[in-house]
């Protein structure tokens, strides 16, 4: 069959399931609190969330907030880190996991990931640990946990305070422990795209009272619970949610166990039969893993397979078949203009000094994940098996025409070259 990039048929002209998900549940929640006459972060919906996603997760204590930045913020805050402080971040991740530190005014530390997980490497963190650092944040990237074995022990030997960024794997568990109990904190997102969305939000969780307090009382102006509205103790501002945003996430955590098992199995259909096409590579299961929310479910691309057709010419004729694919990032944290000197440091008080020269750092799994990363993202996989058999159909439509990609980037540059 001839590539719907150069001019045959696609594979797929139906739509996949779209994203938000929502119901008449979210509407009744929604009109309860227009008619309660109490919108903002003090109706009653706001704490019966956070009782329900500390439940769902586990843990004794949550504070919901604007979003999934601030939370990272918060938890670093309520941990102590401040100028000068090293925090271990990796550098395959949304940029709020690296900028929440320097927002503290602390110095973020790139370390490499593991190549199979996509997760920050224990042992790579180990090695970027200095006198200096004070924290590891570590990202369940695409809703993988990562390995809080190795960082839970990483963290106790160098008394270190551990922070999960938990935005992509809500409902997630590490051997038969939901995440969010493995570190000091766990910070989750609610934006629109997260498996569980009010639009923006965020959370944190923790089980010690003394972080709950302080990221209470920072998302409450300096007030302590119990104290008068006008007792201000420590510098504080808002970053409460509204009570709309809590009558939709009560709503959505109730539709994550149905559609955290569809994923599941829609995933392992799809790893099993990818395992016929070369070329697309997704890694195998990780048995610690009990349960994988697969926020995004990535694919390594291998050029040899191809004849040496890059990347984006495959993700560009998997797009032209019907399926929307994206590549990774495109390049490591470390490369954004942000992190170039003129840009830092975030402060004037002279104790602030990078670790790494962030110019010349060359992280070598992260920089190949960059290069060589796919990904399907999770509303996908809500359909049925067919939907996989086409992703799939896709995929060796394109492998099998591979002689196509490699005439259709020549033509293109010829195109370019005579312009």
């Amino acid at each position: 069959m001839e590539l719907a990039l150069v001019g045959g048929d696609p594979i797929r002209t139906d739509c996949f399931p779209s994203w938000p998900s929502f119901g008449e549940e979210e509407v009744e929640s929604l009109l309860d609190v227009l008619r309660s006459g109490s919108w903002g972060g003090y109706n009653e919906k706001v704490a019966e969330f956070e009782a329900a996603f500390a439940a769902m997760h586990e843990t004794r204590y949550a504070i919901s907030c604007v979003n999934g930045t601030v939370a990272l913020e918060l938890a670093l805050r309520a941990v102590g880190i401040g100028c000068g402080d090293e925090v271990i971040v990796p550098p395959i991740t949304f940029v709020a996991t690296a900028t929440s530190v320097l927002l503290c005014h602390g110095v973020p530390v790139f370390a490499d990931i593991d190549p199979q997980t996509h997760n920050l490497s224990p042992t790579a963190a180990e090695r970027a640990i200095t006198p200096r650092t004070r924290a590891i944040i570590v990202v369940h990237f695409g809703g993988q946990p990562a390995d809080m074995d190795g960082f839970r022990s990483l963290a106790e030997r160098h008394r270190l305070a551990l922070i999960e960024d938990a935005a992509h794997a809500h409902g997630a568990v590490w051997r038969g422990k939901p995440v969010g109990n493995f570190g000091v904190a766990a910070t989750f997102s609610f934006q629109s795209f997260k498996l569980v969305t009010s639009g923006e939000g965020g959370i944190v969780l923790t089980n010690s009272s003394d972080i709950a307090d302080n990221v209470w009382s920072y998302c409450n102006q300096g007030r302590r619970k119990g104290g008068g509205w006008f007792e201000h103790f420590t510098l504080g501002t808002n970053y409460r949610i509204t009570g709309f945003q809590a009558a939709i996430l009560s709503q959505q955590i109730k539709r994550l166990p149905e559609q955290t098992r569809k994923r599941e199995e829609n995933v392992e259909y799809l790893r099993h039969r990818l395992r016929t096409i070369p070329g697309f590579e997704l890694s195998g299961p990780d048995a610690r893993v009990q349960r994988h929310p697969h926020y995004l479910v990535t694919l390594r691309y291998h050029a040899s397979e191809f004849a040496g057709a890059k990347r984006d010419t495959v993700i560009q004729a998997l797009r032209a078949e019907g399926i929307p694919v994206q590549p990774a990032y495109p390049h490591p944290l470390y490369r954004n203009p942000l992190f170039r000197s003129e840009a830092l440091p975030p402060c004037r008080c002279g104790h602030w000094r990078s670790a790494q020269d962030y110019s010349s750092l060359f992280l070598p799994e992260s920089e190949r994940f960059c290069a060589e990363g796919l990904w399907l993202e999770h509303n996908l996989f809500l359909g049925t098996r067919h939907d996989v058999d086409e992703i799939v159909a896709a995929c060796e439509k394109v492998h099998e025409n591979h002689s196509s990609l490699i005439a259709f980037e020549h033509a293109k540059s010829a195109t370019l070259v005579s312009h």
